[in-house]
Order: C-alpha cells, then sequence, then structure tokens
C-alpha cells in the first residue's frame, strides 16, 4: 500500500526539488527570526519587546489569512510562491541594511523600523502555509499525500533545527549584520529551487467566485467538520499559552547565562524534538486512536513547557525544551493529516488559511502572550501559567468532547487508498 511505503513521495523528483527549497526558505525564516529578537532584547532589554514581534506578525497575518486563501485557491501556485519568495528576499535585505554599523540612526529608529519589516512578513506569512499547503497535493498523488506531508514536515522541522542554531552560532561569530547577509543569500536560493518546478493547473472550478462567497465557504467547511475543529481548537489553545520560546532570550542571557550559542541551542531543542517524532512516524503511523493521542501529546506539552519554566541548570532546560519538540510534532502529524485526508482538493488555500489563523498566528500571539505575562507576573511565573493554563485545556476537552476523544483515522487513510 503506497501510504504505509516510508519513501513514497521520496521516489518523486519534483517532491525532493520542493524538499530542497522548504529546507532552504525556513531555514532562512527561523534563521532570521531569533536574529531579530536576539537584535530586539539587545537594544531594548525589555521582555514586552519581544512580545511586540509577535503582535507586528500576527496583525496581518491574521487580517490576510482568509483573503489569501481565496487567493491562493484562484491563483497559480508555482508563481504565486516564486512570488512571495522574491518579497520575502526585500525584508531579508531591508533587514541587513539597518543593522549595519555605518547606519546612524537611533536606537528607537531602528527598533520601528525592525518591527515595520516584520508586519510586513506577517502579510506574506498569511500566504506561505495556504501555498505550500496547496502545491503539495499539485506535485504528488494522493494517495501518498500523507506521506508527502510527513516528509515535508520533517523537513520544515530539520530546517527548524538548523536554522536557530547556526543563527546563535553566526550571532557570536560574525555578528547580527552579517547574519542577515547569509539570510539573504539564502533566499536567493530557495528563489532558484522554485524556479525548477513546474507550473500546476489550477482545481478550483470557481474561478472568479466572490470574495465574501468564497471566504464564507471555506471558514464554513472547518466549522461543519468537526475533526478539523477539534484538532485546530485544541493545538491553537496549547501554542497561545505555551509560549514559551518567545521567552527564551531572556533564559539564555539573564536566568541561565549561556550567551548566544546557549540561546541557539535552547532554541532548537524543541526542533530536534519535533524532527525526531517525524521520523518515526514516517515508519510508525499514528493515525489510530487520533484523538486520544492528541490529548496525551498537547498534555505532554504543557507539562514539558511547567518543567522548562522552573529549572536554573541549562541541559534540565534543554531536555524539557526536547521534549515539548517530541510532543509538540506528534500534535503536528495527527493534526496536518486531519487536515489531508478532510480537504477537498479545490479549498486548500482557503482551510489552509484557516488553519494559519488557529494555529499558525497562535505562535506569534503566544509570543504576545508570553511577552505581557512576563512583564506582568515575571518570566517565570509566566512560563509555568502557560504550561498549566495548556493542561487545564486538555482536560476540559477530554471530558467535554468524548467524541473527539474517541477519534480514528484509519478508515479514512484506507478509502484514500482504493480511491486511487
Amino acid at each position: 500500500m503506497a501510504n504505509r511505503d516510508p519513501y513514497a513521495a521520496l521516489r518523486i523528483k519534483e517532491f525532493n526539488i520542493f524538499l530542497a527549497l522548504r529546507f532552504v526558505l525556513v531555514f532562512a525564516w527561523s534563521m532570521q527570526f531569533i536574529v531579530v529578537e536576539w537584535q530586539v532584547y539587545s537594544l531594548t532589554k525589555d521582555p514586552l519587546s519581544l512580545g511586540l514581534i509577535g503582535l507586528m506578525e500576527i496583525i496581518p497575518a491574521l487580517g490576510m489569512a482568509l483573503f489569501a486563501g481565496h487567493i491562493v485557491d484562484q491563483k497559480e501556485k508555482r508563481n504565486l510562491f516564486l512570488l512571495i519568495i522574491a518579497l520575502f528576499s526585500l525584508i531579508s535585505l531591508g533587514l541587513f541594511f539597518i543593522s549595519s554599523d555605518s547606519i546612524s540612526w537611533d536606537k528607537k529608529t531602528i527598533l520601528y523600523s525592525i518591527y515595520a519589516f516584520v508586519f510586513f512578513g506577517g502579510l506574506l506569512r498569511s500566504f506561505f502555509g495556504p501555498t505550500i499547503f496547496s502545491l503539495i497535493a499539485l506535485i504528488v498523488p494522493k494517495k501518498v499525500y500523507p506521506n508527502a506531508a510527513t516528509w515535508s514536515s520533517s523537513t520544515w522541522q530539520m530546517a527548524s533545527i538548523l536554522g536557530p542554531a547556526i543563527g546563535g552560532f553566526t550571532i557570536n561569530w560574525i555578528g547580527v549584520h552579517w547574519s542577515l547577509c547569509i539570510i539573504f543569500i539564502l533566499v536567493m536560493i530557495a528563489l532558484f529551487l522554485g524556479s525548477l518546478i513546474s507550473r500546476k493547473p489550477v482545481m478550483n472550478p470557481k474561478i472568479g467566485e466572490p470574495v465574501l462567497q468564497s471566504l464564507k465557504e471555506g471558514v464554513r467547511f472547518v466549522f461543519n467538520t468537526k475533526a478539523i475543529l477539534g484538532a485546530l481548537t485544541l493545538d491553537m489553545v496549547a501554542v497561545l499559552f505555551g509560549g514559551a520560546v518567545a521567552l527564551l532570550p531572556i533564559f539564555a542571557q539573564d536566568i541561565l547565562k549561556v550567551g548566544s550559542e546557549g540561546f541557539g541551542i535552547l532554541r532548537a531543542a524543541p526542533a530536534v524534538g519535533a524532527f525526531l517524532t517525524m521520523l518515526i512516524t514516517a515508519y510508525i503511523p499514528i493515525s489510530k486512536n487520533a484523538g486520544l493521542k492528541l490529548l496525551v501529546a498537547i498534555f505532554g506539552f504543557g507539562l514539558s513547557i511547567i518543567a522548562f519554566g522552573l529549572s536554573t541548570i541549562f541541559w534540565v532546560s534543554v531536555v524539557a525544551l526536547f521534549f515539548s519538540g517530541v510532543t509538540d510534532g506528534v500534535s503536528m502529524v495527527i493534526r496536518q493529516t486531519i487536515l489531508q485526508l478532510k480537504t477537498p482538493d479545490h479549498m486548500r488555500g482557503r482551510v489552509a488559511s484557516v488553519n494559519t489563523m488557529f494555529v499558525g498566528s497562535s505562535n506569534e500571539l503566544g509570543a504576545f502572550e508570553s511577552g505581557v505575562t512576563a512583564k506582568l507576573m515575571g518570566t517565570v511565573t509566566a512560563v509555568v501559567f502557560g504550561g498549566s493554563m495548556t493542561i487545564l485545556t486538555v482536560l476540559t476537552t477530554g471530558v467535554i468532547s468524548p467524541t473527539f476523544r474517541k477519534l480514528d483515522l484509519e478508515s479514512d487513510l484506507e478509502a484514500h487508498e482504493k480511491s486511487e
């Protein structure tokens, strides 16, 4: 059976090009994010300034999400992706320019400029998820789509591991300015790789459909599909209250006192755990009893966040973040499998946009929540509070939603195999 072959998607040449493109792009994006975090906190020494980075990104990402999904469903995916990458390169180039020592701007002007570029990045972020989600489905046949999504997510996790780690090291070795130069070069490489992918057909039969009608159809589909709605809501709340990663510069500089290299290790630890989980699930599917497994995974995520917040020992903190990544990886695989199996081709852009609103943007909103609570109640207390709220959410969901607790995806996978 194709979806049981762990290498099924990797046998498709164009999918391998896509994986290389995604790796380079996510590597650059994640590296840029922590370089910006480091620079902002170095300028301000204020935890709220880190929260504002998340706020500056979530405002446009949320505001544009549904409209972005509509555009993605209406447009040819390869060229749209190339345009998004090209615009991202302008952000990297701008950040490289304003980080130069030759710039005589005052700290406040530099800070506001960084926030402006982050805001522009939020606009692009609203298009990235829907475009990638839709493009994968046009590169591989449906019978190997779950396997392709697993490898794609694994690639994303590997890039998320190496991007922050290398970013932490390059800040120490060559400084913020030249770290941003490396990021710009990587984005150019991603643009070249994207050009090697062929143009794809537009699957939406309703080209030219009124925007409002299109958006209503996408939202209605998500809210009427209980498996999708339950998974997105649960993960959104967990990510919202478990946003300890946004406070890592404070832990690295002021609590654990491990500098920029330690910051890179801390930032990469969750991605290492999630990446290993992705590789394991390529061989051992976790679709059976998916609802219960998702609840257990997010419960474990909350425990890991609490352990991290209470730790004052560097390697204990690294291990806690590693296990937060393991549990988050399980959650991601289950959520993506639900989306893959339940979403029709012509609505992938809009459904992925709703996913971005629920889960993707909750990362930035979680960063803002963490910054605010750290300002009000202290950094450690804020992290423990977030982990506790995550656990409370899981327990509440498990009690009030027995249907979701019993969710099983095996029959959906078998139906996809027979349809090919």
